[in-house]
């Protein structure tokens, strides 16, 4: 078998592949309580405040998991890499599209914490 410089042996790209799937499902798991103990808090009825805030944690608890899988798919992505200029490509197109999330993910917090407070623009 020839390597190029930049192959990554096949050992190498199925333990990755392994580490980066073993990873992915317990953090699956650790959301998996999280998601499962904020359902247990309920806020008292007539208190907009708290009710804002347990909005606020659920959409900072889904972004927070929407990034983290995002993080996953790169890396599943990156173990399949052909050579540096993909990993390259990769990891630009990544980038781009967290910063596109994270600006849409802070208009919408923003947006959740002027409703909870009763603040209006």
């Amino acid at each position: 078998m020839s390597t190029s410089a930049y192959e990554v042996p096949t050992e190498m790209r199925e333990f990755a592949e392994r580490s980066v799937a073993q990873a992915r499902k317990a953090f699956e798991g650790f959301m998996g309580a999280v998601q499962k103990s904020a359902t247990v808090i309920e806020p008292p009825a007539g208190n907009p405040a708290l009710s804002g805030a347990k909005d606020m944690s659920a959409k900072a608890v889904s972004f927070a998991e929407s990034n983290v899988n995002a993080a996953f798919d790169l890396a599943e992505k990156l173990v399949h890499a052909k050579d540096i200029q993909e990993v390259m490509a990769l990891q630009s197109e990544y980038l781009k599209a967290q910063m596109a999330n994270i600006q849409a993910q802070t208009k919408e917090l923003g947006e959740a914490m002027q409703k909870a407070t009763g603040i209006k623009k």
